[in-house]
């Protein structure tokens, strides 16, 4: 008994020890990192550099710091009003600080010639320098954390839809594509094409890989696929992207959107999302020889993407304008299902690539290019974790199209819709103690008060197809 009991400290004093190792080579590339980003501002002349965060509802936040003050704030912080961004703190304890994470630091390719000005994306604390409640980034590094505890790194892989409008944008007129073209269509001369080129090329300059890019199906639509990533730089990478594409869209005399349906003649957009989990180098959704070659845990991890499905909508379509692209027809996935290269699907498993293991993955086909990603990654990744470690079982796939099938056939196969407005969307996930948990009570509140304040908005107004239809007759 006694040599059990030695073994288990044993056991115990070598994990604190490889754990206190892994503090230590943490805080030392940390150092390094920053050594890095002091050099390369006083090398490159850069006189401004900006920290990036997001609020609850994922739009972008920057506050300038000079070069000077970087050191203090690598080690402390850079105080600010907390109060005045949405979802943050009350009046009463607005004192917050943003902290740069060094490894995320990128000289900003559009300010022109020195002197220059970078960014970095921050960490929001407390005025004790623990992490904030409120920080989107802390909410999605908490999963990563509960990932981790379990052996798992999360990988995505987001391929990201918007339109390009002529400009100027006119107020109470649909706009205007800056062309006609089609799905994969090659336009002489075109504005998009030309664009894309641009906007690769910047995102490149800023160690943002680019897979693929073409013109999608509606008309001034496009599509630029990112490469795989941990999930945190993704999200990240998806906040850069959106400035990018802006940027770029203003040096080209356009407008770009990311407004999830802004035609409605048009299929909207999506930002479908491959996902895969990690032991070190090892696919875990790959098993060779299982049905469409998916390890037992992607088969749960499936299971538990559908069984959230309906309350996790709210987070991976946000606003009252994505439920016009999910019902809204052009492939757009209304329904909890899955399905083997089933486009109709909210979760597709794309055909495996023979002797690529760790190409093997999923895509949820929800989330649309406007959702905050650090929020949305954590849900999916929360979902998918819980069907793992509740070893759920995978229902049936939905081996056809599921918008063609009937209602009477979809309840047949227990095919369950997707909430059809922001309205129920909301309904459902204020009875969701799953999302309270992943996003932290305050969050959680935070974030259905204000959906329910756009709810009450958008209920409020009167339409352009009512005053159609209606005034004339009535």
């Amino acid at each position: 008994m006694g040599s059990v009991q030695v073994t288990h400290v044993k056991g115990r004093n070598a994990r604190v020890s490889r754990q206190c190792l892994g503090v230590v080579r943490q805080d030392h590339r940390m150092d390094r990192q920053q050594e890095f980003v002091l050099r390369t501002i006083e090398e490159r002349d850069i006189r401004f550099v900006r920290l990036w965060f997001t609020d609850v509802l994922g739009t972008l936040k920057s506050v300038a710091v000079a070069p000077a003050e970087l050191e203090g704030a690598f080690d402390e912080g850079l105080g600010f009003d907390g109060s005045a961004i949405e979802g943050f703190s009350r009046i009463t304890e607005s004192d917050m600080l943003v902290r740069p994470d060094p490894s995320t630091f990128q000289v900003l390719p559009w300010r022109g010639s020195p002197p220059g000005t970078a960014r970095m994306f921050g960490d929001i604390l407390m005025p004790d320098g623990t992490p904030s409640y409120a920080d989107p980034r802390f909410v999605l590094r908490r999963a990563l954390a509960k990932a981790a505890d379990m052996g798992f790194s999360f990988y995505t892989h987001p391929e990201i839809e918007f339109f390009l409008f002529k400009t100027p944008i006119k107020p109470g007129q649909p706009p205007e594509p800056v062309d006609q073209a089609g799905y994969f269509d090659h336009v002489p001369q075109g504005l998009g094409q030309d664009f894309r080129r641009r906007a690769i090329t910047m995102l490149e300059s800023m160690g943002i890989s680019v897979e693929f890019s073409h013109h999608e199906t509606g008309p001034g639509q496009q599509e630029i696929d990112l490469r795989y990533a941990d999930a945190l730089s993704t999200a990240d990478n998806i906040m850069t992207f959106r400035t990018v594409i802006k940027e770029v869209a203003l040096q080209q005399d356009c407008f770009a959107s990311f407004m999830p349906k802004p035609l409605s003649t048009a299929q909207g957009s999506g930002m479908h999302t491959h996902l895969s989990l990690f032991e070190g180098d090892r696919n875990v959704f790959f098993e060779a020889g299982g049905r469409y070659q998916l390890s037992k845990v992607a088969r749960q991890f499936i299971a538990g993407l559908l069984a959230h499905g309906s309350e996790i909508t709210a987070v991976t379509n946000q606003w009252v304008n994505s439920y016009k692209r999910l019902w809204g027809g052009g492939e757009a996935p209304a329904y909890v299902c899955w399905g083997h290269n089933n486009g109709s699907a909210m979760v597709r498993v794309p055909m495996y690539k023979p002797h690529k293991e760790n190409s093997s993955r999923i895509e949820v086909r929800t989330l649309d290019p406007a959702c905050n990603p650090y929020l949305a990654f954590a849900v999916l990744l929360m979902a998918g974790l819980d069907g793992v470690e509740r070893e759920l079982e995978l229902p049936e796939e939905a081996e056809d199209d599921v918008w063609a099938l009937t209602e009477a056939e979809r309840q047949a196969l227990g095919i369950d819709p997707l909430p059809t407005s922001l309205h129920e969307a909301i309904q459902t996930m204020e009875r969701s103690d799953f999302v309270a948990q992943v996003l932290g009570e305050h969050v959680f509140d935070v974030f259905l008060r204000n959906k329910r304040r756009e709810w009450t908005d958008y209920r409020a107004q009167v339409t352009p197809l009512e005053l159609e239809r209606l005034l004339p007759v009535l």
